[in-house]
């Protein structure tokens, strides 16, 4: 895959505009495209401090792996096909759900299907183990962010205590779906893709698209009516001013 953009500086001003653009609309997708740029921002000083064993490699990586997602948001309002997972993801961006719903809705297309393509493609033609290592550190950098996010949720979600017990007692995807089980099924997801190519594929990606997509309903709606009912309490006590969540998480 080829992307317009040749530097992360690119990619975070595209982020960037992406985030004004929701927030003019009022549509709850800044959500997530706060948490990705606030990423894309840490996978640059993680390649700029020398951390990756191949950075330039790592740099068009994480560019092509932004592109996936930058595209389906603009192919989205130019009422372009998109994949199924963000089809679902950006239908919801007027849903009366909560900001974690919004979120894992985005983490849910962008981990368990754009990583993958994005980490086969870059390695197209060439042996794929020796983006390993550098896959698991993108991997340690995503769940160090975790426990920042989960700060900042706590002063914008005041009840997000609830959605602990709710993973506690119940069998939910949207409890058990989580970064540390996304990314672990992404590298043998991306193995899987880079070792297809034409019609082989594309019906692996439709099949993989497919099954995120079903989680993504799931996020959207859990199953449970006390899940339903829990995440609805969680909603009525969290801030509603979107400017101001995006401040917080800014802070």
């Amino acid at each position: 895959m080829t992307s317009p953009y040749s530097s992360i500086d690119e990619v975070l001003a595209e982020l960037d505009s992406i985030i004004d653009d929701a927030l003019s609309q009022n549509s709850y997708l800044a959500l997530f495209a706060y948490v990705y740029r606030r990423t894309t921002a840490q996978i640059k000083a993680e390649i700029e401090a020398g951390n990756f064993e191949d950075p330039k490699r790592m740099e068009t990586f994480d560019i092509n792996f932004a592109s996936l997602y930058i595209n389906a948001y603009r192919n989205y309002f130019s009422e372009t096909p998109v994949t199924k997972c963000w089809q679902v993801s950006f239908d919801a961006r007027n849903d009366k759900i909560t900001i974690l719903q919004h979120i894992l809705l985005g983490m849910n297309a962008h981990i368990n299907l754009d990583l993958a393509i994005a980490a086969s493609s870059v390695m197209r033609g060439q042996d794929i183990a020796p983006l390993e290592r550098d896959f698991n550190t993108v991997n340690e950098v995503l769940g160090s962010l975790v426990d920042e996010l989960q700060g900042k949720l706590g002063k914008v979600s005041f009840l997000m205590f609830l959605v602990d017990f709710i993973g506690r007692e119940h069998d939910e995807n949207i409890i058990n779906f989580g970064m540390l089980q996304a990314r672990g099924q992404s590298w043998k997801i991306t193995t899987e893709f880079w070792e297809l190519d034409g019609d082989d594929l594309k019906a692996k990606q439709d099949e993989v698209d497919y099954t995120v997509s079903c989680i993504a309903q799931h996020i959207r709606q859990p199953k449970t009516y006390i899940a339903r009912g829990i995440f609805k309490l969680v909603k009525r006590f969290e801030e509603k001013d979107l400017s101001k969540i995006i401040e917080v998480m800014r802070s």
